[in-house]
């Protein structure tokens, strides 16, 4: 299968390499200190996972050509700067993965290539660029959740989660992806948010603020509900799952707030909102939060 993972950090250089080491015909995206290092020394992970390879990499996605297979791992913050090069990547029957936290980025996506090439996708996995070029598997399933648009059982889902399968990457098949992609947001965004307005870990939230947390949490079963999403014990089953995981545990939002950086607040906790107030559904806890930590970062 012939691939392109657009955006080589911690997400797109972890699953890519995973992907290149089974054989596959990757061509990886990164900019500055970590393109020259993967082209110096290759891509290596490390922690749970190692593996060193040298990889075909490059700061220009547009002169990839058309691939079976395009993996877009870069944050929410970066997709607009990728779409103009996006459509250089898809043939007929190219898939476009979409990788990002947040609930915008397949829509976006399919405003430039289409609906039909759009596989809405879902990680759970614990990696972090350790060093440039240097990629830290610290945990997790390690998975990526892939549905069609209208969640409809097609050949090229089957292939794609067949190869994932062979690179030694899970690929549980979802009832419904927008239901999947739902839940990993009221988990990620809530806690990101809360996290970085009390500067509390997960341990913390779960436990002296859990009533604030299944609150926020409750917002986004709102918002989805107006969507059409079925999240009738999603809060429950999502403060269940957040109960297992580890007590210090913080999201990239979160320690990007506490750094000064703005990260992603506007495409996860924004994009609530702006879904919100579409759906004529207020987001109270939202708004309040959304503004306390823009005047932060002032």
């Amino acid at each position: 299968m012939r691939i392109a993972v657009i955006g080589s950090g911690a997400l797109g250089g972890y699953f890519g390499a995973l992907l290149a080491r089974d054989g596959h015909d990757v061509t990886f995206t990164a900019r500055g200190q970590h393109l020259d290092a993967i082209r110096a020394n290759g891509l290596r992970i490390t922690g749970q996972t190692e593996i060193r390879l040298a990889v075909d990499v490059t700061d220009d996605a547009g002169r990839i050509g058309p691939v079976d297979l395009v993996l877009l791992a870069v944050k929410a913050t970066q997709l607009e700067g990728v779409l103009a090069n996006l459509e250089a990547l898809v043939g007929e029957q190219t898939a476009v993965v979409t990788l990002q936290n947040g609930l915008e980025a397949p829509s976006l996506v399919a405003d430039v290539v289409g609906r039909d090439h759009v596989l809405p996708g879902v990680v759970r996995v614990y990696t972090r660029i350790a060093e440039p070029g240097v990629i830290d598997h610290m945990g997790g399933p390690g998975s990526i959740t892939i549905g069609e648009w209208g969640n409809a059982d097609t050949a090229r889902v089957a292939a794609i989660r067949e190869a994932f399968a062979s690179a030694g990457i899970p690929s549980p098949v979802p009832g419904d992806i927008w239901q999947d992609l739902w839940c990993k947001v009221m988990l990620v965004v809530p806690t990101g948010m809360l996290g970085a307005l009390a500067d509390a870990p997960l341990g913390v939230q779960r436990t002296d603020l859990r009533e604030n947390l299944a609150s926020i949490m409750a917002e986004v079963r709102q918002v989805g509900l107006a969507q059409g999403v079925d999240l009738a014990d999603a809060v429950e089953q999502t403060l269940a799952f957040a109960d297992q995981m580890p007590a210090e545990a913080t999201t990239s939002l979160h320690r990007d707030l506490d750094a000064g950086i703005p990260g992603e607040l506007d495409p996860l906790v924004g994009g609530v909102r702006r879904l919100g107030r579409r759906a004529g559904v207020p987001t109270p806890l939202f708004d309040l939060g959304h503004a306390l930590l823009g005047r932060r970062l002032g």
